[in-house]
C-alpha cells in the first residue's frame, strides 16, 4: 500500500554511498525532511535534478530541512555520482526496491523506469507533500514551497 499525504514515515534502513547502514529515525521526527526517488545516478534528468538539489541545498537547510535521494544504484555506484557532482546530501540505495515498495513509488513510462517522486515530510514524521512528475528541476520549487509552509 502506498503512502500518502497525512501519514506517518515507518522507519527503514539503507545503505549509504559509503556503504554505511542509515536508519531513518536518526531523522524522520527529527527535522524535516525531503527524500527524494530518481531512476538512476548519472542520467540526464537525474543528474539535472541532483544538481539542482545540491544548488539549493543551502535553502533546504536554513529551514531545518533534510536532503535524501533515493534510487536503485549501487552505493558504489552513488559515491562516485555524489562525488563527481559534489552532493552534499544523502543518496540510499534501493537495489532491492524495498523503500520504493514501501513508500509506493510508481514505476513511470509504461512501467519502464523507476518513478521519480518527491516526499515532504515534516518535523513530526507526517508526509506533507507527495509530487509525482518526471521532470526533475520541478522538484526542488514544490518542496521547498510546502517547507516554507510547515516550518
Amino acid at each position: 500500500m502506498a503512502l500518502k499525504v497525512g501519514d506517518s514515515v515507518p522507519n527503514f534502513t539503507a545503505k549509504d554511498s559509503k556503504g554505511i547502514i542509515f536508519d531513518s529515525s536518526t531523522v524522520i521526527g527529527k527535522k524535516p525532511t525531503v527524500i527524494y526517488f530518481y531512476p538512476k545516478d548519472d542520467t540526464r534528468v537525474c543528474t539535472e535534478q541532483a544538481c539542482s538539489f545540491r544548488d539549493s541545498y543551502q535553502d533546504f537547510t536554513d529551514l531545518g530541512a533534510e536532503v535524501i535521494g533515493v534510487s536503485g544504484d549501487s552505493t558504489t555506484s552513488h559515491q562516485k555520482f555524489s562525488e563527481k557532482h559534489q552532493l552534499p546530501f544523502t543518496l540510499l540505495s534501493d537495489h532491492d526496491k524495498k523503500l520504493r515498495n514501501l513508500f509506493g513509488v510508481p514505476t513511470a513510462l509504461f512501467g519502464l523506469i523507476p518513478g521519480r517522486v518527491t516526499y515532504v515530510i515534516d518535523e513530526k514524521g507526517i508526509i506533507r507533500l507527495i509530487f509525482d512528475n518526471l521532470s526533475g528541476k520541478i522538484h526542488i520549487e514544490k518542496a521547498l514551497q510546502m517547507l516554507k509552509k510547515i516550518v
